[in-house]
């Protein structure tokens, strides 16, 4: 009868597991972004790094939302909204930020607003600043594209849905400022699916990026059409791994105790 029960937890613990599994997962707001110079970045190389010079390189934000700038390192730099090319163009700066200091910036109109440091000019990122509760996913020129998440097998199924067939695209998922997927993709259909061997959470979020190629057959991009070279970005934040671990950890305490009390070992 005990060995029984012990089987009828694991069915449970299955069917829970599951139905975790299939749940589409959260995904974390923008309403705050924190933005780190990198380390040894007042010397040349950290633009060729998968990181960037600014951690994360690009950061998306609500608009009224805060973006906390910050100088871990031991040189000093700025944050200034601008382009080495064009100059300051004025949303903000930082000023000369000595290393352990932050500044705080609030954007309140939507666009995108790239960067830079005035003293070491490769330094250079983007904000994207988005509508408050704005859908994860991207728009430009009538190609959209929708990005969700679920976890599979110890890492993190990235699926995409497109407005139109035949997309072209190169997709990138970076954690922690690192590159830990790229892959140059056709969607024949208009979803596609893509593991990425990672799982993401609150402080540890995968950062999707999707670049439209064009939309045409592969093999003749002479002949592609549709935008070219917009972005979609997405955080994606699974919460299955913590449920199962929770999960697994009650049914690993549960049988201990049962098979230390009734001296049975069971058998499935």
């Amino acid at each position: 009868m005990k060995t029984k029960a012990i089987c009828s937890f694991f069915v449970l613990f299955a069917i829970v597991a599951g139905i975790v599994a299939t749940t589409p997962a959260a995904f974390a707001d923008h309403s705050e972004v924190t933005i780190e110079a990198a380390l040894g970045s007042g010397a040349p190389g950290c633009e060729d790094s998968a990181e960037g010079c600014y951690i994360p390189s690009t950061a998306t934000v609500d608009a009224g939302g805060k973006v906390i700038m910050s100088n871990p390192d031991t040189a000093a730099h700025t944050f200034t909204a601008g382009s080495p090319e064009d100059g300051p163009s004025g949303e903000f700066d930082t000023g000369l930020l000595m290393a352990g200091n932050s500044f705080e910036w609030s954007p309140d109109t939507v666009g995108e607003v790239p960067y830079f440091c005035m003293v070491h000019p490769w330094m250079q990122g983007l904000i994207i600043v988005q509508e408050a509760g704005a859908d994860e996913g991207g728009e430009a020129d009538g190609l959209m594209v929708t990005v969700t998440d679920s976890q599979v097998k110890g890492g993190t199924q990235i699926d995409l849905e497109f407005s139109e067939l035949h997309v072209n695209y190169e997709i990138t998922a970076t954690q922690n400022g690192k590159e830990i997927f790229k892959e140059t993709a056709h969607a024949m259909e208009m979803t596609s699916s893509h593991m990425v061997n990672a799982l993401g959470s609150d402080k540890n979020p995968i950062d999707i990026k999707v670049v439209s190629l064009g939309i045409g057959p592969p093999g003749a991009e002479v002949n592609w059409t549709g935008p070219v070279g917009t972005v979609a970005t997405s955080k994606v934040v699974p919460e299955f791994g913590t449920i199962a671990m929770m999960i697994l950890a009650v049914a690993i305490i549960s049988i201990v105790a049962v098979t230390a009390k009734s001296r049975v070992i069971p058998r499935f």
